[in-house]
This record gives structure tokens, sequence and C-alpha cells, in this order.
């Protein structure tokens, strides 16, 4: 589990608990049932309405996507293709299938299923990039749904704040309880740009940063595949594939160091 989701909305909802506790305000003031309820109920509802049924359960499922995913470490997907492309030019591509049931990661396991079947080179590639280009686009719609919530969400708080104003006007016979009704009125629009900012758009940023990671893997798995069925040596697979993370350097130039 990568922590640093969970971590920020806490800490940011920490900062925010501080300058309620300097500001001498009772945090009972802004935790009013009425406001929350429609903020965040309107604001899922309305989401919702906007896109399928599908897209809400596959909203459901990023969610914990985001504060449990952890994305693999580019270092361990290379060594995994290396250790397999040495295997597969001292014994031969046959020997892969071997190797399967040992294999976690299901899209590096189907492309070897699939270079041990005898797949054409090309037909390989258009078949992996095709899974690739899908998945992005799923992530995307994931994402999507939560960046919309975010964007809802604040203007939801606004309507909210215009019903408690209207209430408050209706009653104005009565001034010594003007002040504590226009407090209680900006308790939605707070609502609604606090969740939109400390939940819904850093779980979309989430989502597209760990989709991003994904992919970046699977491409290190298609290029990895495509290298080791042509026959690729070892060293040069590591150095090539190496060469496609920013942040990793060939096994021999660290030696080198």
């Amino acid at each position: 589990m990568d922590p640093a989701s969970l971590i920020g909305i806490l800490l940011a909802f920490g900062a925010l608990y501080g300058m309620i506790t300097l500001e001498g305000t009772h945090l009972s003031a802004l935790l009013l049932p009425a406001p929350i309820l429609l903020v965040l109920g309107a604001t899922i509802f309305v989401t919702v309405a906007g896109g399928t049924l599908q897209d809400a359960k596959r909203a459901v499922l990023g969610l914990g996507k985001a504060l449990r995913g952890r994305p693999t470490p580019p270092r361990r997907t290379i060594d995994s293709l290396v250790d397999l492309a040495h295997k597969a030019r001292d014994q031969g591509l046959l020997s892969l299938e071997a190797e399967l049931e040992d294999v976690d990661d299901p899209f590096l396991r189907d492309a070897l299923q699939s270079i041990v079947d005898g797949a054409d080179s090309e037909d390989l590639r258009v078949t992996l990039e095709d899974r690739v280009a899908t998945k992005a686009a799923l992530d995307r719609q994931q994402a999507k749904f939560y960046s919309d919530m975010g964007g809802y969400a604040p203007t939801i708080g606004i309507v909210g704040t215009v019903v408690s104003l209207v209430h408050v006007l209706e009653n104005l016979a009565d001034p010594a309880s003007l002040g504590p009704s226009i407090a209680a009125a900006f308790v939605a629009t707070l609502w609604g740009v606090m969740t939109a900012n400390f939940m819904w758009l850093p779980v979309a940023n989430r989502l597209k940063r760990l989709s991003g990671l994904e992919v970046d893997q699977m491409n290190l798995v298609i290029e990895g595949a495509l290298a080791m069925q042509s026959g690729c040596q070892p060293r040069v697979l590591d150095e090539r594939l190496s060469a496609l993370v920013p942040a990793e350097k060939p096994k021999s130039v660290k030696a080198a160091a």
C-alpha cells in the first residue's frame, strides 16, 4: 500500500481542524447534517446522472485503488524480463512455458503465452498495444468520475447556501437569530469547496498517476517481450528497458560507478 493519498488527505483535514481551533470556532458549527447531506448526496447523484451505472461501479472500485494502490517498481519488472530473456536465450522460447505459473503480472503472463504459442511479432505488438489503449481509456473514465464530482461539489454548495439564505430572509423579524443563521448558510459552500479540493480532485489525480505508471509498466513488458522473442541479448535488453525509465540506469552503469 502506498500511503501518499491517505496521508495527504488526512493532513489536509488536520490543517483545516487546526485553523478551526486557532480561530476559536467549534467543530460542531460545521458538522451540520443538512448541508452535508445536500453536498455529498447531490454531488454523487448528479455525477452518476452524467454517465452510466457501469461508470459508477468502476468509480467505486477506483476509490479503493486510489487509497490502497501501489505501483510496481520498474526495476522489478525489468529484472523479471531480463531473467526470462536469459532462459529464453539459453533454452529456447518454449522453455518460457514452465515459467508462466510463477509470473504474477497477468499482462506479462499473457504476452509470454502468446510467444510460446508462436504468435507473429507484429500481431503480438498490435494486440498488446490495443490492450494498453483499452485499459488507459477505462482508467481515464474512472478518474473523470471524480474530476466531475470535484467540479459539481462547489456549485452544489452554493445552491445549498442560497437555499439557506432564502430561509434567513424569511425570518428577518428575529434579528437575534440572523448571525447564526447566516453563518450556518455558508456551511454548505464550505463543504462543497472542501470536499472538491480535499477529496474528489486528489482522488482523480491519484487515479491518473497510477494509470500512467501502470501503462508505463505495460509498455516495458511489450518492449521486453518482443525483444525476447527476437532473441535480444539479456544485457542489451536490460540497458534498453532501463533507458525507457527516467529514474533507472542500466546495471552496467551502476557497477561502473
